[in-house]
């Protein structure tokens, strides 16, 4: 087997169906599987996969275990020789799969690699293509110093605004909405850290594999367009929690021994500045949208 493919469901059942109707498709002279992993949903997904799509391997959870447990469910099972983590919003071209694989294969010291990620109004998906959040790179990102300097390689250090989104090259760290993994590599790096829930996992993963000697590549000769509609909008208190609480795993993973406690603290207490701001302008949200018309109102799910 070539490659597995890994998509998680949560509650996205429509999204996750177009999706597979997406990677079956594909024009590709490469063998592949697809292992779809449901976290407890309360749709109709896993009722409607064995009869549409028959030949996918499910794993139904009793819980919502998370996208780093659920994944690493699917890695222990996968056969392939790369494995792809997929979002469940994507939908891949027809020369998606061919491509990258192509790519991997001919190029094999690279670990990891990731295609050019496009959202619905064919904007970038700044996601695809990142460096690390160290704390420089995340200072000017979260105070807005990089779109103030747009071209400037030392205040881009994260979302790498400064290179063409159409040029090729290396990289810290791609996005968990697609990205394909050697299994050489992960058999030496090991699979998602399940200590992150649903964010903080795919970085993760890019600095030990990057730890490892493995390169990392973004390689935008085939794109995906990335939804972003799945299960993240439906509880957004629980996503804000956890997006903020991956900042602070990954920076007491990896760089608190490098820093100073007084650097740490001012890390610490601003991500939880930050955290405690999202929830503020979230609550706000909220308040403009229930106090709109009743034939006006948007319902949000928690």
């Amino acid at each position: 087997m070539d490659l597995s493919i890994l998509i998680l469901n949560y509650n996205t059942c429509k999204l996750t169906l177009d999706c597979l109707q997406s990677v079956f498709a594909s024009n590709t002279s490469y063998t592949f599987e697809v292992i779809a992993i449901d976290n407890h949903s309360s749709d109709s997904f896993v009722e409607s996969i064995a009869v549409e799509y028959p030949q996918v391997t499910l794993i139904a959870n009793d819980d919502n275990i998370g996208f780093a447990r659920g994944n690493n469910q699917g890695m222990k099972i996968a056969t392939g020789r790369y494995v792809l983590l997929l979002n469940s919003d994507t939908i891949v071209q027809e020369d998606t799969l061919q491509t990258m694989i192509t790519f991997m294969d001919e190029n094999p010291t690279v670990g990891a690699s990731g295609c050019k990620v496009i959202l619905p109004d064919g904007s970038l998906d700044k996601a695809c293509r990142r460096g690390f959040p160290t704390p420089s790179a995340s200072f000017y990102y979260a105070f807005g110093i990089s779109r103030l300097f747009p071209d400037h390689a030392k205040f881009n250090q994260y979302q790498l605004g400064h290179l063409d989104p159409n040029e090729e090259y290396p990289v810290d760290c791609l996005v968990g909405a697609f990205m394909m993994v050697r299994q050489e590599t992960i058999d030496e790096v090991g699979r998602l850290d399940e200590t992150f829930f649903m964010y903080g996992e795919d970085i993760d993963w890019c600095y030990r594999i990057k730890q490892a000697g493995w390169g990392i590549h973004y390689y935008p000769r085939t794109t995906i367009i990335h939804l972003k509609g799945g299960s993240a909008r439906r509880r957004p208190t629980r996503i804000i929690y956890e997006f903020h609480r991956a900042m602070a795993i990954f920076h007491h993973k990896h760089y608190k021994d490098r820093y100073h406690w007084l650097t740490n603290s001012v890390i610490y207490m601003g991500i939880g500045l930050k955290f405690t701001m999202a929830l503020l302008k979230n609550k706000l949200t909220r308040s403009k949208r229930a106090s709109k018309p009743a034939d006006n109102q948007v319902e949000v799910r928690l």
